[in-house]
């Protein structure tokens, strides 16, 4: 039996051993000569060993610099991608010659090869290697990062990976698409995220050319400060562009600031559904009236006669019912106020510009006492109660015609008080940067502001409020209107 063990033992040695001999032989055969260096089987296998650990660094490089490294540094998204992306290259170059190093090749005998390779590369490889340049090139000047969004060729996007060769982009439908590296060198590139990530919308709109502009401009402003996503400030603005004269069409454009590019599409859309509430409510038409009268107009010819038929054999046309004050325009709510009752529609347009409508029901708080003041409240219509809630007393009632809220905007300081509507009102709102706007074309409402703030001063330090103290040579009036002056640089 230990014979038999022993005779076995010798076989499987023997085995072993021309099978090593076998693999030895194998991997031990020449493939070819190169750069002076001969290449067997296993050197081949060795190098692409050394290739796959250089890759495998370079990789490991790029990950721990753009989620470890960089963000400590506090290097935005595209900034990082970009910077890693480059030095994982730099570390894969230098680990590919020493790999070549390593290997015993003479580099001095590859040069005429690496020319030929070269003159190759230039002639048949001539997009991939412009692609190569672009991406190098995308990477060191960022004109295009990582997360921006762009538009090229009609396509626009999210950048979501800069490569050697080509950038990957995913459209607003969620359609990744691959474009080659040149194209963003070789084209006009659109990148809304480029700096500063606010842009402006432009919304054209039109109208029949009998509609009141002043209304129409109400209108255009009152739309976009219902969307959440239009910035306040720059606050926005309508451009009148002119008469279509073909069409019979007055042509207006509403300007508004956004933060979020990729959101423009949605946000147009809300503001043309907000624009089209509003002009419903103030019966203004956008369509063009027909130029020929046909059969087919009858029932609406009919209705404009029915409009004006008169009653009890009256030749006066028919009145329509008064509008509720809710439904009155701005400008007409305006004139009812003192101050600009005698302006003019062109004044009263530079006015409507800078501020907006606001109606509240009864109980609704407009502002909360210390809180900071950021808006200036002028009453169209309803009261609003002020209380001082340090004290939980009211101090005074305020009615349309009014101004409310000015104090803490005008001089810097916390709201003293909380204001609260006592019956449904109709506010006029003017924020921080159109207040100043609006006091320097209208100096004298400045001057009305500041002596209506005195009196309420005296009504405040009265009940122990803090307030503006007067100089013996200056009174109460003369301390404040310069301060407002000085903030507003008036």
């Amino acid at each position: 039996m230990a014979a038999v063990m022993e005779l076995q033992e010798l076989f499987n040695g023997i085995l072993v051993q021309d099978l090593s001999e076998e693999l030895s032989g194998f991997f031990a055969t020449n493939l070819f000569t190169f750069g002076g260096k001969q290449f067997s089987i296993g050197s081949m296998v060795e190098i692409l060993i050394q290739v796959v650990i250089v890759l495998v660094i370079s990789n490991l490089t790029k990950q721990i610099l753009k989620q470890r490294v960089f963000p400590g540094f506090g290097i935005n998204v595209g900034t990082r991608e970009s910077l890693s992306t480059i030095v994982s290259y730099v570390v894969t170059i230098i680990g590919f010659f020493i790999v070549i190093e390593t290997t015993g090749i003479n580099l001095s005998s590859l040069t005429v090869f690496a020319g030929a390779i070269g003159i190759g590369f230039g002639i048949g490889l001539q997009n991939i290697t412009s692609n190569f340049i672009s991406g190098i090139t995308l990477l060191f000047e960022q004109p295009v990062k990582v997360g921006d969004y762009i538009e090229v060729d009609q396509m626009a996007g999210i950048v979501e990976e800069i490569s050697i060769r080509c950038t990957t982009i995913r459209t607003i439908n969620g359609v990744y698409v691959i474009v080659p590296n040149s194209r963003f060198l070789d084209n006009s590139v659109v990148n809304w995220s480029y700096r500063e990530p606010e842009c402006r919308l432009v919304i054209p709109v039109s109208v029949v050319d009998e509609s009141d502009s002043l209304t129409v401009m109400e209108a255009l402003l009152a739309a976009p400060r219902q969307e959440p996503r239009v910035l306040t400030s720059p606050s926005p603005e309508v451009y009148f562009k002119g008469l279509d004269v073909e069409n019979s069409m007055l042509k207006f454009e509403l300007l508004v600031w956004i933060e979020r590019p990729i959101e423009m599409d949605s946000i147009k859309s809300a503001l043309y559904f907000l624009i089209e509430s509003e002009f419903r409510d103030r019966d203004l038409d956008t369509k063009a009236a027909p130029n020929d009268i046909t059969l087919n107009d009858l029932p609406t010819i009919v209705q404009l006669f029915q409009k004006t038929e008169p009653q009890n054999g009256s030749t006066a046309p028919v009145l329509q019912s008064e509008k509720p004050i809710s439904g009155w325009l701005l400008r007409d709510l305006l004139r009812k106020v003192s101050y600009f009752q005698h302006c003019s529609d062109v004044e009263l347009r530079q006015v409507i510009e800078k501020g907006y409508r606001r109606k509240l029901s009864a109980g609704e708080v407009i502002a909360r006492e210390n809180d900071p003041g950021d808006s200036f409240y002028l009453i169209l219509s309803g009261a609003v109660e002020v209380v001082v809630e340090s004290i939980d007393r009211q101090v005074a009632v305020r009615r349309a015609g009014e101004f409310i809220g000015e104090m803490s905007l005008l001089l810097g300081t916390p709201r003293s008080a909380t204001l609260r509507t006592i019956e449904d009102t109709i506010l006029f709102v003017v924020d921080h940067s159109n207040l100043q706007s609006l006091l320097s074309s209208h100096g004298e409402l400045a001057d009305q502001i500041a002596e209506e703030l005195s009196q309420r001063q005296e009504t405040l330090k009265s009940l122990g409020v803090t307030v503006m103290e007067a100089t013996k040579e200056e009174t109460q009036f003369d301390v404040i209107r310069k301060r407002i002056r000085s903030i507003f640089d008036l």
